[in-house]
């Protein structure tokens, strides 16, 4: 007793005797053919990705590409790459000082050496990098979650005072709602994060302050691979008009590609906020405070951190409102 087939479809001895051919005709025809289609389509799927993530290396490519389905290793993608002259884009880096540690602050022990986090809002690290303009330097000040890996707050003015780094702690502050005690936040030491307003915002949120030690940038690898990964990305082979317009492009940059969208090696190649959502299915959440305090002027009592009373201190209640879908 035979299985009937579903109507229109023929077995490979009837098409083979319907056409006129021998099945092993047909069987080498295929094994010849069937390779070079599928090898074209993973070279266009490769072409497509670099074009869209210019800075992706090869292993990033190869993670995105298991995301939509291809079964390829790292090293066969490479070839490919090499191949076809789709390596990422590198420039040769140019780092002006932005860190100056000859003050007469109080510098603080580094707590973070050694300290792996094990969830998040337990370890913040925090850095600041130049950006350049067409006609001046901007300064960015970056916040960072070192579970996740997520930039919970920056700013960017055109300036190296405090402000530009109370700035970025305000709106980190703003976003997270740091249980009280439960929160190391190091940096260099830099006078911008050793100084008293600084460190008066640290204490007014019981949050514990560490510093690296001297002359050692590995103390704060995790805010400088961040660092890299943005001029790589997005910085290099951009021209900023001004600070305004600095602002809003790094702004989406990071917001919407390195929070939302870039893949992470050190996150099982997820995003940021896929690897946050996989640890609340429920959806992180931030204040709408947070929202502007990254574009308020500086120098106003949001950028500072002077929020009306009642509406964003500690220990009030906030409107919560999601945090929007990331695409």
């Amino acid at each position: 007793m035979t299985t009937s087939l579903p109507q229109g479809e023929l077995t490979i001895e009837r098409m083979c005797k319907l056409s006129g051919v021998s099945r092993a005709g047909y069987y080498r025809h295929f094994a010849a053919s069937a390779p070079r289609a599928e090898e074209t389509g993973v070279r266009d799927a490769i072409q497509r990705l670099a074009l869209a993530h210019r800075h992706y290396g090869y292993r990033r490519i190869t993670a995105q590409l298991h995301r939509e389905g291809f079964a390829v290793n790292h090293k066969r993608v490479l070839r490919l790459m090499r191949e076809d002259n789709l390596l990422c884009l590198r420039k040769q880096p140019f780092v002006p000082v932005t860190t100056d540690s000859r003050h007469n602050w109080r510098v603080v022990a580094n707590l973070a050496r050694g300290l792996v986090p094990t969830g998040l809002d337990q370890l913040w690290v925090a850095d600041i990098t130049y950006i350049r303009l067409k006609e001046e330097f901007a300064y960015l000040a970056i916040v960072l979650d070192a579970f996740s890996r997520r930039v919970v707050g920056w700013a960017l003015q055109t300036h190296l005072q405090a402000s530009l780094a109370t700035a970025a702690l305000t709106m980190a502050i703003a976003a997270r709602r740091p249980a009280p005690g439960s929160l190391i936040h190091h940096s260099d030491r830099g006078i911008q994060y050793a100084c008293g307003d600084y460190t008066a915002l640290l204490q007014a949120h019981d949050i514990q302050p560490s510093m690296s030690r001297i002359g050692n940038p590995y103390d704060n690898a995790k805010a400088e691979s961040f660092m890299k990964t943005l001029k790589q990305e997005e910085v290099d082979g951009r021209t900023y008009r001004d600070a305004d317009h600095a602002r809003q492009m790094i702004g989406s940059f990071i917001e919407e590609v390195y929070n939302c969208q870039r893949l992470h090696s050190a996150l099982a190649y997820h995003s940021p906020a896929e690897f946050e959502a996989s640890l609340h299915p429920q959806g992180a959440t931030v204040t709408t405070a947070s929202r502007s305090l990254a574009t308020a002027p500086s120098g106003s009592a949001l950028a500072r951190g002077l929020l009306p009373q009642g509406k964003d201190q500690p220990g009030s209640a906030v409107q919560q409102t999601p945090i929007a879908t990331c695409p």
